[in-house]
């Protein structure tokens, strides 16, 4: 790596004394090896007028990776034309960043970048100013939404400069890392920052990437376009693939998929399917407060807040309130941690699960059965469902259990549901609805368990205002009970 000698000067105290000086090295040469293997990736698709209308806000919910695409006349992931019906079909043209992996034109980038395109075209071969290359057309070889990975293929004829896969596991806080890409359609710009942090989640980018989020945060700017380019290391690996930016004009936080996500489900991504096993739970972190409820050690491992019936976990006997604290004798620190060993198990997997259930340890065996579809309920997530319930009044609910009525210190003969989530800007948080609080009835209907909430809730018209009947626990008091009122949207 070649030094900048202009920044090598000695530092000096205010007494005077010399201290050790800082050399801060030149990017030059990691610009010049790598940017040759990242490539400009534009997409067409074709989009009916309902859905464009959904897109640019018209009725529907705005597309979560909508500022990944660049487009000049300012109307989102593509142009706004004059549509006459419903039905018309229109072009719409994205744009984003990738990478060569191997010199045979494998190339990785984001899902969001291809997902739905008809077309895919790859530039590449543009010197280190954005200069020169080729154009060809890119076959999608295999797609996982999950983690926001695509895995695209090219056939330019000759060998081709690729880059190197480093280790996302070894980079720390306060490392270098190096973003290029195609920001605002500039090619192969670079920025260098550090890594902020890592295993960011953004509270759910998309039902898709919800359970999987794992980011490493940057300052390197990423912008418009970089989706899908490569972070890299100070020796020119890549660490990560760009993935999203904050919006809200906030500034130095850029993030990106740990590059060892991809390099576990390229086996896959060539065969053109991601598979993933589950065992059918949902789970929750182990904070200070449950730990005292559990009556845990130490605040690690994750609680298991239901079992889906028929299940791997169910069969393996896996029950609500266990903690797992391990896998196939691995120790488990976290959600993340127990749904990365998971999903990564090949189907048909034997695993030996590690539970505390009232203070005593077992060991049992399950055997994982191949991941539902993201957008099919819950397994192996933290609790954070994506239920109608959760989409119109923005909480969630679950059923009272033993360990839920200690946790919240709710009266064993209050009856209803229990409120676990609630979105600060939402109907039920206008509502003044909150963590802990049991939901008793609905419109006059007593509620024993969250199917008979669902369904109250799903009745209701949309813009309909509803009542519930709440009690609000108290440890070591008396609980308080009353009505609320909610808006439905």
């Amino acid at each position: 790596m070649r030094k900048s000698s202009a920044q090598s000067a000695p530092i000096q105290t205010a007494s005077g004394q010399a201290v050790t000086s800082v050399t801060i090295p030149s990017f030059a040469d990691v610009a010049a090896r790598v940017t040759p293997a990242v490539v400009s990736i534009a997409t067409t698709e074709v989009v009916k007028t309902s859905d464009l209308r959904k897109r640019q806000g018209g009725g529907g919910t705005i597309d979560p990776f909508e500022f990944f695409f660049p487009n000049p006349n300012g109307s989102g992931r593509g142009q706004r034309g004059t549509p006459d019906t419903e039905d018309d079909e229109h072009a719409q043209r994205s744009g984003g960043s990738g990478f060569i992996i191997s010199p045979d034109g494998y190339i990785l980038t984001n899902n969001h970048v291809v997902e739905g395109a008809s077309k895919v075209d790859v530039h590449y071969g543009a010197d280190s100013d954005g200069n020169g290359g080729h154009t060809v057309s890119a076959k999608i070889i295999g797609r996982d939404p999950a983690t926001d990975i695509a895995l695209v293929k090219i056939d330019a004829g000759s060998q081709l400069p690729y880059v190197s896969l480093g280790d996302s596991e070894r980079i720390r806080k306060g490392d270098w890392a190096i973003a290029i890409g195609n920001p605002f359609q500039f090619e192969n710009s670079l920025t260098v920052g550090v890594i902020s942090a890592k295993g960011r989640s953004l509270g759910g980018l998309s039902t898709e990437t919800r359970s999987f989020e794992n980011f490493i945060q940057t300052d390197a700017a990423i912008n418009f376009g970089n989706s899908g380019g490569p972070l890299l290391n100070i020796a020119g690996e890549v660490v990560g693939i760009n993935t999203a930016i904050r919006g809200g004009g906030a500034q130095g936080l850029g993030f990106a998929t740990p590059i060892n996500t991809a390099k576990r489900l390229l086996p896959m991504l060539k065969q053109g399917k991601v598979t993933r096993g589950y065992l059918g739970m949902e789970i929750r972190e182990v904070d200070e407060r449950s730990k005292q409820a559990f009556g845990l050690t130490e605040a690690r491992g994750a609680i298991v807040n239901r079992v889906e019936e028929g299940k791997p976990a169910d069969k393996a006997g896996i029950q609500n309130g266990d903690v797992i604290v391990e896998v196939d004798g691995r120790a488990i620190r976290n959600n993340r941690e127990l749904i990365d060993y998971i999903s990564y198990l090949p189907v048909g997997s034997s695993v030996k699960v590690t539970v505390i259930r009232n203070g005593e340890r077992k060991t049992l065996t399950a055997q994982t059965a191949q991941r539902p579809n993201e957008e099919a309920d819950a397994t192996e997530t933290e609790t954070n469902p994506t239920s109608p319930t959760r989409n119109k009044l923005g909480m969630s609910v679950q059923e009272l259990s033993p360990q839920l009525r200690q946790l919240y210190g709710i009266s064993d003969t209050t009856r209803g549901v229990v409120v676990t989530s609630v979105k600060e800007v939402s109907p039920a948080g206008e509502a003044s609805l909150s963590e802990g609080d049991v939901v008793t009835e609905v419109q006059g209907q007593k509620i024993t368990n969250v199917n008979d909430f669902r369904a109250a809730i799903e009745r209701a018209k949309s813009g309909s205002y509803i009542r519930m009947y709440v009690t609000t626990p108290a440890r070591g008091g008396n609980s308080v009970s009353g009505y609320r009122i909610v808006e439905v949207p």
